[in-house]
């Protein structure tokens, strides 16, 4: 999908992620930890001078389900990922899309950054898929303070192994302001290892804070009953929801 395009994602759209994620082709071997569990690969694109950015680990002590989870529920997200400042559900297309609001801290001098994004995802059962990507909302234009990025890709695939589970986590993310490519291309590559080294330790403890909240059942990315609960912003109307006039903001 295209930044600023909404729309109901697609089989193609899935099948794009997941040869992304399974062709190495063309792709650069950054980085391989001395068990081979976790590698990462960087490759340049046509479309932006920011590196698309690959990894592929595994966790052992992980159940695909419960990494399903953890990547979906944003109020956990409150516990693990120590620069979230603000998360949003704007509203559901369908049961399987959505669109969100998203903020974050960055270290001083850089400014926080924000992005509003379409989510979509599908469990097929042996594998499931999660992607997002830039989108537009008038409720969210560019604020003071913030700047608004975008996401290229973000996408994860997850399979069950005989032991625990595999995770396959690409990300293209142009951060917009005043910061050059070449200093977000090292970081990026840099940090990777370390965001699923983190996601790992939060999916570790996620079963037993589910257990502990009022309602462990509320899963609404696996129960599409439970989306009725939420907001809509149906395609019908994506035209009067959604407002394609993007703003760049200076560092």
């Amino acid at each position: 999908m295209n930044i600023g395009q909404v729309k109901i994602a697609e089989d193609s759209d899935f099948g794009l992620l997941k040869q992304l994620v399974d062709d190495n082709s063309n792709w650069k071997l950054e980085y391989n930890n001395k068990d081979g569990a976790t590698k990462v690969w960087t490759k340049m694109t046509v479309n932006s001078n920011f590196k698309m950015v690959k990894v592929h680990t595994v966790f052992p002590n992980v159940s695909p389900n419960t990494m399903f989870d953890v990547l979906h529920d944003p109020e956990y997200r409150k516990e693990w990922d120590e620069h979230m400042i603000s998360s949003i559900e704007i509203g559901y297309l369908n049961p399987n899309n959505d669109i969100g609001y998203y903020a974050l801290s960055c270290p001083s001098p850089v400014k926080n950054r924000d992005f509003v994004l379409q989510r979509s995802w599908l469990d097929f059962g042996t594998e499931k898929l999660i992607f997002n990507h830039s989108v537009d909302h008038k409720s969210y234009p560019p604020k003071k303070g913030y700047i608004r990025g975008d996401s290229l890709l973000t996408g994860f695939v997850i399979r069950p192994l005989e032991r625990g589970c595999f995770l396959g986590y690409i990300t293209q993310t142009d951060p917009k302001g005043k910061l050059p490519s070449w200093l977000i291309n090292k970081l990026t590559q840099k940090f990777a290892p370390k965001v699923v080294k983190k996601l790992e330790k939060a999916a570790e403890g996620y079963e037993i804070w589910k257990r502990s909240q009022c309602n462990p059942q509320y899963k609404p990315w696996i129960y599409p009953e439970q989306t009725l609960l939420s907001k809509r912003c149906v395609p019908s109307y994506t035209a009067s929801c959604l407002s394609l006039n993007r703003e760049d903001v200076d560092e």
